[in-house]
């Protein structure tokens, strides 16, 4: 396109259905320039391969891909994390879950030395690596089913220097015999068949939908917690909008006590968890 300029990049954006933050940052990326610096100067023009460049992006965005994924990295918890397709984008949200795990090693769980910690299901490492930055003290491991996922999530751990043990492993499998202090996850909870899914087709299926009522990994990972929690240990699980009471009731029926729930950013109830009591056999 010749005499393609800073605006008229902004308006094609727009005509492809391409949210305008988004595209700033896209065109910015393709100038490497700060977005702020398109706002004074929307009269320059792009050369042929900024173009191209903006151009292929900007299409792969009004596809449906991620933004995470065209730029190669998303902010969590105040990391910026390495990610790509064999990993499902961090959410805000999730941030409630680790705020949650951090109030209890700075609580609660103060008084054990050095409390170990497993996040299940790590995906890009995002929980286990907020949850080591905010907590220097834990002893934490992260484990994923998917071999590609902990590739992405070692580069992770490499890029901030971070102590976290990382083992492949579906849920509890690979962890036979050890027990923790806190163990927490964002594990699949999208119901098969959700129309949802259609929006998410860009990420890993396995990270997202999990049997008819999307409770299945749910339902796995409260089933065997309790022989991997230390008396007084806790499981933290993130989950859907309306989902709160019937992960409330699993843990309950396994023998959790001290259940509660708490909100995302939206006011939704998003994360669910309760602790290991003195009574529980394990």
């Amino acid at each position: 396109m010749s005499g393609f300029t800073v605006a008229d990049a902004l308006v094609e954006a727009r005509a492809r259905g391409v949210d305008r933050l988004d595209a700033q940052l896209l065109l910015a990326r393709a100038l490497a320039r700060p977005r702020a610096w398109l706002i004074a100067n929307d009269g320059v023009v792009l050369d042929a391969t900024q173009t191209h460049a903006y151009l292929d992006e900007l299409a792969r965005r009004a596809s449906g891909e991620p933004l995470a994924y065209i730029v190669g990295e998303k902010e969590f918890h105040g990391l910026a994390l390495e990610v790509n397709s064999d990993v499902l984008v961090p959410r805000a949200d999730t941030e409630t879950l680790v705020d949650w795990a951090l109030e209890l090693l700075r609580g609660p769980l103060a008084a054990v030395g050095a409390p170990r910690v497993v996040d299940l299901g790590t995906g890009s490492g995002a929980i286990a690596l907020a949850v080591k930055h905010g907590a220097m003290d834990a002893q934490v491991c992260a484990v994923d089913a998917s071999a590609a996922a902990l590739e992405v999530a070692q580069r992770n751990v490499q890029r901030f220097g971070l102590d976290v043990r990382l083992l492949c492993s579906h849920w509890w499998d690979a962890l036979a015999g050890q027990r923790f202090d806190l163990a927490l996850s964002n594990p699949p909870y999208v119901a098969e068949g959700d129309a949802h899914l259609a929006d998410l087709r860009h990420e890993p299926a396995m990270a997202l939908a999990a049997g008819v009522d999307g409770l299945d990994a749910i339902r796995q990972i409260v089933a065997h917690a309790i022989e991997h929690l230390e008396i007084g240990g806790w499981l933290l699980l993130e989950h859907g909008h309306d989902q709160a009471a019937s992960v409330s009731a699993l843990l309950a029926r396994a023998g959790f006590s001290g259940i509660n729930s708490r909100r995302d950013l939206a006011g939704v109830l998003r994360c669910s968890g309760g602790f290991v009591p003195a009574t529980a056999q394990g």
